[in-house]
């Protein structure tokens, strides 16, 4: 039995972006039978929220995501045992990552923007945690790296882009899994 690969996927509030990575990076696994354990989090969360209606309906919009049970996410704050369970930590943007780096050192090897992941993380037979810690993520330079904008403020059609950039990478991410 293939043992599972930890993920957290990572945005500031746990609103938005880190919610749509979760539940699509989840449904992507189901479907392609990859196995992965997540949590998604946040940098700056309120804990228990749910996601707003603009966020489920830029999930929705993909055939399968649909019939998920979105109503259970409730946001959470990154915690030190978030950070030291991970393989993998998938963020949104430079800052977060710079966040980790900062407040969960020990997890900077194992942390990227989703952007650098799916163009530098190859696949292959190790694990997924094996295979993080050769990118030596913990002293990549953040200045040039890709980002998931944040949509918090715009509306639906910035939320439905969103989206579908994210799934765009997730979906490459995902076959490297």
């Amino acid at each position: 039995m293939t043992k599972s690969s930890k993920i957290v996927v990572l945005c500031t509030g746990n609103a938005a972006r880190s919610v749509m990575g979760g539940f699509m990076l989840g449904y992507l696994a189901d479907t392609q039978g990859v196995s992965v354990e997540l949590i998604t989090a946040g940098t700056h969360a309120i804990e228990g929220q749910p996601m707003s209606s603009r966020t489920k309906n830029a999930i929705v919009q993909f055939d399968g995501l649909d019939a998920l049970p979105l109503g259970k996410h409730r946001s959470h704050q990154l915690t030190d045992a978030d950070a030291q369970w991970a393989d993998l930590i998938v963020c949104m943007e430079a800052d977060h990552v710079r966040y980790v780096r900062r407040v969960h050192p020990e997890a900077a090897s194992r942390t990227a923007t989703v952007g650098h992941l799916t163009e530098n993380l190859a696949p292959g037979e190790a694990s997924l945690r094996e295979r993080v810690l050769e990118l030596s993520l913990d002293d990549h330079d953040l200045e040039s790296t890709p980002e998931i904008d944040d949509p918090a403020g715009g509306d639906q059609d910035v939320y439905h882009a969103c989206a579908v950039q994210l799934m765009e990478h997730l979906t490459v991410l995902i076959e490297r899994c």
